[in-house]
């Protein structure tokens, strides 16, 4: 085998206990999907060591399970998390134990139909009161009829609305299971949604335009789209630093984020050259052609991903994020070198538009 620096030998030290979560990542995970591992710990840091902008996208409903409140919030709060994609779902979820709701372990196969007698909602293995939905369909219609939302709207300035009430209601009740919604609002990071018709709070504005012509809040998903687009353009020109894709479970989420760079090179004629880091964390095996599995090397070929993120700063780690991600943000939160001022791109929507606006080829 041909010596080469950039490979070390796999010759783990005996485990004595004392190490700590990020040692354990660095020496530890010697190959296989602990070896992935190892590499998504690196790479994290890495986005965050080069400075870069970072878009993560956050698939399912895991705000539910908890990792809103004990990994995205933390992320968001230290700076290292600049724009999110994720789902209605939550969203939607993110605010049940803010309104004092309880989400309970249960046993998934304690029995479908019993439950639902019971009018217990299940999500495998979590379980709530269907009062905590209704309740939280109530708090959004409540919101959404205000007037600074009756007007047409992106997915970013819709979340940052919804989040500035959130907010305020945290402050309120010094709420101990902060939300995504609120911290993203504090800390000036949009948020995305690439299907937000595919939610409950959507389902809630769908009964309100049917009955009251004065509610006038649609979504632009036109110009949500160019947003994405437009804030990835912002932060490789403005900023000159590279951007990092954290991927958190695949979905529609990775998708509408990663689009962004084909959106600008092969449609509006903007050279971009793709993410230059790509952390992926998902289930979905590589060869059913889906995008949620697609590798950074698959994105490539759509210019998703650049050649030299897919040569030495790409993983695809196939495990469960509710698995992974708590010890990925241990280890990335335990350096303190690596906490940052947050970037607040939100502030810069209106000028990532214009620099946009301005790049577009006479033609297009």
């Amino acid at each position: 085998m041909t010596a080469d620096e950039s490979v070390r030998p796999v010759a783990p030290q005996p485990i004595t206990g004392g190490e700590l979560l990020s040692e354990l990542l660095s020496t530890r995970f010697p190959a296989f999907a602990g070896r992935g591992m190892r590499e998504a710990d690196r790479l994290l840091k890495k986005s965050l060591e080069d400075d870069c902008a970072v878009f993560a996208t956050l698939s399912g409903a895991m705000t539910p399970a908890g990792l809103g409140t004990s990994c995205i919030v933390p992320l968001i709060e230290c700076g290292a998390i600049s724009c999110l994609t994720t789902t209605g779902a939550n969203v939607y979820h993110d605010v049940h134990r803010l309104l004092g709701y309880v989400i309970h372990e249960i046993d998934p196969n304690a029995g479908d139909i019993a439950l639902r007698e019971e009018r217990v909602i299940r999500i495998y293995d979590l379980g709530f009161d269907e009062e905590t939905l209704l309740e939280t369909d109530r708090f959004f219609a409540r919101i959404v009829q205000r007037p600074e939302f009756q007007r047409d709207m992106t997915t970013p300035e819709f979340h940052y609305e919804l989040g500035r009430q959130v907010a305020a209601l945290e402050d309120e009740v010094g709420n101990p299971y902060p939300t995504v919604l609120g911290a993203c609002f504090r800390n000036g990071v949009p948020i995305f949604s690439g299907a937000v018709q595919d939610g409950s709070i959507f389902l809630n504005m769908v009964r309100l335009q049917r009955r009251d012509p004065a509610f006038r809040l649609r979504i632009d998903v036109g110009r949500d789209v160019y947003q994405m687009g437009a804030l990835q353009h912002w932060c490789r020109q403005s900023r000159e630093k590279d951007c990092a894709i954290w991927i958190f479970g695949g979905g529609v989420p990775k998708n509408y984020t990663l689009q962004g760079e084909p959106l600008l090179d092969q449609i509006l004629g903007v050279s971009a050259r793709g993410f230059d880091i790509d952390v992926q964390v998902c289930v979905d095996v590589v060869d059913n052609g889906a995008l949620s599995s697609c590798t950074a090397g698959e994105g490539h070929t759509w210019g998703k991903t650049s050649a030299e993120c897919v040569q030495s700063t790409s993983v695809y780690l196939r495990t469960d994020v509710t698995v992974a991600l708590p010890f990925l943000v241990h280890s990335l939160l335990s350096e303190a070198t690596l906490r940052r001022a947050p970037l607040r791109i939100y502030d810069r929507l209106a000028d990532a538009e214009a620099l946009l606006d301005a790049a577009l080829p006479a033609d297009s």
